[in-house]
Parts: C-alpha cells; structure tokens; sequence
C-alpha cells in the first residue's frame, strides 16, 4: 500500500501499522509510531468507533480527548464478526508490518485471530498487545483500566502527602507507561524482523509497566524491609530536591550533591545549615530533610520566586517555577523545541496538540500534524488500494 501523504517521511516510512485499539494505551502507542513515519490505518466499530470519539471535552461536537492522540492517522470502519468486513481486514493484514491490539486477553482468539493462527498467515507481521495484564498469568482475563493498574502497580500508594488520601497520578501514567513501553518492543521487533524474516508477538501488561515505573521503590524497599509511601514532592534519597514556599508562592530546588547545596547556602545567606552536622552530606541531609526544609523556607520567604530563580539559575543550581498547563503551553522553551503543534482537526478547525519529543537529526520535525479523522472517512481510497471499487 502506498504511503499515506500525512506520514511521508521519517525513519519508519514505509511501514504500515493497523491499530485495532482504542481510548488511550493503545492509539497513544501508534501515535508514537506514526510521528516517526509509519502510515496508521486505525480500523474502528462501525457507528460508533472508538470508544474516545465520545470522551470529552468537545467542542463542537467532535471529542478533543480523540484529537490528542488519534491525529494524522486513517480510519475505515469494519465489524470482524462480519465475515465480508473480516475478509478485508485479512487483505489488510497481508499488506501489513504491524498489527497493535488493546483487547482483553483472549479476544482476539476468539475471532480466529490470535497470534498463533496470524503467525502461520503472516509470518513477517510484528503483533502488538497491550492490555491491562497481559497474557499470561492469573489475571490475564480480567479487564482493566489506567486508575486499576496505579492502585495495583503501587503507583498511588507513593503520590500525595503522607497521611492523605490514595492519589491518581496527575496524567493518565498506567496507559501512556503502557503506550510508551508497546510502541519500544514494536521498534525492537521490527529490527529484530530485519536480521530473522520473522515478526513476532510483543506482548505488554499496564500493571507491569507500572511496576518498571516504580524506579527505586522496590530496591529500597528490599534493601530496608521499609515499605515505602508517599513523600509530598520529596524525593526518597537526596535532599534538599522538593518543592519550597517562597514569598509569593512555591518553586522546586534540586540541589542534587554537595556543592550544589553549598551554592544554595551561600544564596540563601545560610552558613549555619551549611556547618550544621546534619546536613554536612547527602546521606545526612535526608535523613533530616523536614528540618532543612523549614530552615531552607524561612530565608526563601524574604524574596519572590521569580528572585529566587534569577539567582539559583545564576549560581547553576537546578530550579524551576512550578508551572499550570497555561504556563507549560506558553513556555519559551516548549515552544523552542516544538512542543505545541498544530493539527488539521477536522470540525475542530486548526487545533493545538503536543509535538514528538523524539528530535532526530536526519528527519524534519514539522510545526502541523495530520487531520483528526472522521469515523471510517477513508474507507473509499483504502479499498481502492485493496483493488476493490465502491463497497
């Protein structure tokens, strides 16, 4: 099949991926995949589609929650009980390199598509599953969703303040870790493809992929019998690093080693804390941090945030402001390296999304995206590309 204009370009031009999935973990997968070139060919229900077309906000009746992470990709509409719409998605899958799935295990076998049987069929197709746990074990049947998996991969038992509530990470983490991880094994499958012939099954589970996120959680944990739980924005291992009241408000200082916290004292006019034994290394500093951070708020409280940057970034101790989405959006550097793209939305009319933070040197790195599709609107050319006119 010919490459798609929209995706034209990019170290995976050429390559061909049928996205079967929907809401998040999945279309997010393949979005990655399309931003480094890859044409995706999003087959959905008819009449209904993906379950994120009706997901809002919306404006003017089309679901932006869709837009962020459908855009630039096709969309044709098939019913795989059908057996006439099965026989085209089987036309599909010999044209095919990748095929990204985010049913329940054991869905596609049901529908004589499971791996073992595309396998025989289609011996180069690389076959993607993410799904909420996988599919093997005891839960591979059960059905999950991104607040399901940060209960149970140990991710909410970290975030927030100790003694507060069980808190969702911020952002949808159990779906887009998941995405991330998916769209890492195709790539790996399809290298692997080019010394072997062969595809293969890459098969990710949510609630692993939360507990790849839990980074040091679980070496301290076995290394103290500690179990670890929520710290507010502190980190568990270096301090000062969290977030700091100000004058005017709060920013966050990373003074990450020793002289990076004796730059800070020196700034905040601190000798004392910087000749206190309890803070005289990292080791230490932890081990005492609620005590550093009251000294540390008492002297940031004669000045502003916007001060208090202007001379930590001075003296090159890692700061930041913390910033809303309004700010994020606006940010100079985000708009630098190209973060805010604009994307052909459809009803929509020109919408702004988030760009690709993968910047390759070989490869453009365009400001526009391609446009939202409407539910099966490229039905009529990818049947002509099938060789079949009309329906």
């Amino acid at each position: 099949m010919a490459v798609a204009p929209e995706t034209a370009g990019g170290p995976l031009a050429g390559i061909l991926v049928l996205d079967l999935t929907r809401v998040l973990a999945g279309p997010f997968a393949a979005m990655q995949l399309l931003d480094l070139g890859a044409r995706v060919v999003k087959i959905e229900r008819p009449g209904t589609g993906d379950d994120a077309r009706h997901i809002g906000p919306f404006v003017d009746g089309a679901s932006v929650y869709f837009a962020s992470v459908n855009r630039g990709k096709e969309s044709i509409a098939l019913d795989l009980k059908d057996p006439r719409d099965l026989a085209l998605f089987e036309r599909l899958l010999a044209k095919a390199d990748v095929l990204l799935e985010n049913y329940r295990g054991g869905t596609m076998e049901k529908l004589g598509l499971g791996w073992d049987v595309l396998a025989r069929r289609h011996p180069r197709l690389v076959y993607a599953a993410v799904s909420g746990f996988g599919h093997s074990g005891p839960y591979a049947q059960k059905p999950a969703y991104d607040m399901v998996v940060q209960a149970m991969g140990g991710i909410m038992s970290l975030t927030g303040h100790p003694g507060g509530p069980a808190t969702r990470v911020g952002t949808s983490i159990g779906d887009l870790a998941a995405g991330l991880f998916c769209a890492t094994g195709i790539l790996a499958a399809l290298y692997d493809r080019k010394s072997t012939g062969r595809g293969q099954k890459v098969d990710v589970s949510m609630l692993d992929c939360q507990v790849a996120f839990l980074e040091n959680a679980i070496a301290r944990y076995f290394a103290t019998g500690t179990v670890p739980g929520p710290l507010g924005s502190r980190h568990p291992s270096i301090a000062p690093f969290a977030a700091f009241r100000a004058g005017d408000g709060a920013l966050v200082i990373a003074a990450g080693n020793d002289e990076l916290f004796r730059r800070l004292t020196e700034i905040l006019a601190l000798p004392e804390a910087a000749a206190d034994p309890r803070f005289v290394s990292n080791a230490s500093r932890t081990e005492h941090a609620e005590a550093l951070a009251e000294i540390l708020e008492r002297a940031l409280a004669r000045g502003t945030v916007a001060d208090w940057l202007a001379r930590l970034e001075a003296a090159g101790i890692p700061c930041g402001p913390i910033n809303s989405v309004a700010d994020v959006v606006a940010d100079p550097q985000v708009r630098a390296r190209n973060m805010i793209v604009t994307a052909d939305g459809g009803p929509l009319g020109p919408f702004p999304v988030a760009g690709n933070p993968m910047k390759l040197s070989a490869h453009a790195d365009p400001a526009t995206r391609g446009r939202v599709p409407a539910l099966d609107a490229d039905r009529a050319r990818i049947l002509a590309e099938l060789g079949i006119s009309g329906e």
